[in-house]
């Protein structure tokens, strides 16, 4: 492959840092911090979803999540409800509020996609999430 890659690595990186940026303007005014928000964000998408899901979709261990769902519970954002069906598990949901912040927050990155793709084609849209889809099983 005829690739430069350290220019690849240079616009990877500063692709990552404009969409924190972005982010980070976002949230900063909320009272959360980001991963609070990426969590809300998770759960908003997922419905009711055990921790150990949870956990693993944000990377974090079940220990470090229970921290943060506390946090999140006394801010009023998410709940945490007994599993039906396993006693050693728990469901987490967003509450009313949560589920406000969840569709602010979830309209802001539907902007932002609508910013980022809109100089695009429609045959380059498509190609640029065929390949996000590909990168993302790979990470």
């Amino acid at each position: 492959m005829d690739m430069d890659i350290k220019h690849l690595s240079k616009i990877i990186v500063e692709f990552y840092e404009k969409l924190s940026s972005w982010e980070e303007s976002v949230v900063r005014d909320s009272g959360l911090t980001t991963a609070q928000a990426h969590t809300i964000e998770i759960v908003g998408h997922e419905g009711s979803i055990q921790m150990k899901d949870l956990a693993e979709k944000i990377g974090v261990t079940t220990g470090t999540l229970t921290v943060a769902i506390d946090r999140l519970e006394k801010k009023g954002l998410l709940l945490r409800k007994p599993h039906a069906t396993d006693r050693r598990s728990y469901l987490i949901e967003l509450t009313k509020t949560g589920d406000a912040y969840f569709k602010r927050h979830h309209n802001f990155h539907i902007k932002m996609t609508e910013e980022i793709i809109s100089g695009l084609t429609r045959t380059e849209q498509t190609a640029f999430v065929t390949i996000i889809e590909k990168i993302l099983k790979r990470i």
